[in-house]
């Protein structure tokens, strides 16, 4: 064995602890060994864990036992054990809610998502990212010519300021090359507006009025 480990670079004594540990497990291996068959009794007993108990609950019912164990040897346990707690599964957000109080407006792409040019048709779509602090909303404006993003916001609300603040950035960041007849187009959610060119962008007094202020060709809708 000698030889072998030498060759390999491989400190003998190492070899002959691991084949120590397989033949005599540690104390922690042991009591770990121990534990789990402690652990697996909580939580399959049917007056007590029932297989709904999570670690917090187990590492409870394990110190009334007198057992003394930390509670994060309980969760690492439970895990490599393969169990946990009954949670109730979490809700996804929906991004696209039918806005049913008014008129659906008309379809200016007629289901048509290509370009002939760029900033002629935009779209616009908004998705979602599970954070630790809760769900995160993302809106960007997409050229259906380039397949580039000109526009985004980030939020942790589903309002429709989130839409209309990417549309803003768009037409900021496009706007010495935005014409009469570029498209902007959306789905069916009541946050976001369904199609409109520049001067319909009536959705958005803001935006209009900023594209309006630096791009003469767009007209903004008369104040409310």
């Amino acid at each position: 064995m000698e030889p072998a480990c030498a060759a390999l670079e491989f400190p003998v004594s190492t070899y002959y602890a691991a084949k120590k540990r397989e033949r005599e497990p540690s104390l922690r291996d042991s009591r770990d060994e121990w534990l789990k068959d402690q652990i697996m009794r909580v939580w399959e007993d049917r007056r007590k864990g029932r297989r709904v108990y999570g670690a917090r609950k187990v590492w409870r019912q394990l110190r009334r036992e007198s057992i003394e164990v930390a509670r994060c040897t309980v969760e690492r346990l439970m895990k490599e054990l393969g169990i946990a707690g009954a949670a109730a599964a979490r809700k996804k957000p929906r991004t696209t809610v039918p806005d049913t109080s008014g008129g659906r407006p008309v379809d200016l792409l007629e289901r048509d998502f290509t370009a002939p040019a760029p900033n002629r048709r935009w779209i616009v779509d908004i998705t979602y990212v599970d954070t630790a602090c809760g769900f995160a909303y993302t809106a960007f404006v997409t050229d259906l010519f380039s397949r580039k993003i000109v526009g985004w916001q980030v939020a942790d609300h589903l309002r429709a300021d989130l839409a209309l603040d990417a549309l803003e950035m768009a037409i900021f960041a496009r706007h010495d090359h935005i014409g009469g007849d570029v498209v902007h187009h959306s789905d069916r959610g009541g946050n976001t507006p369904r199609s409109a060119t520049p001067s319909g962008w009536k959705t958005s007094a803001r935006s209009a009025r900023l594209a309006a202020k630096e791009n003469p060709t767009i007209r903004p809708p008369p104040r409310q």
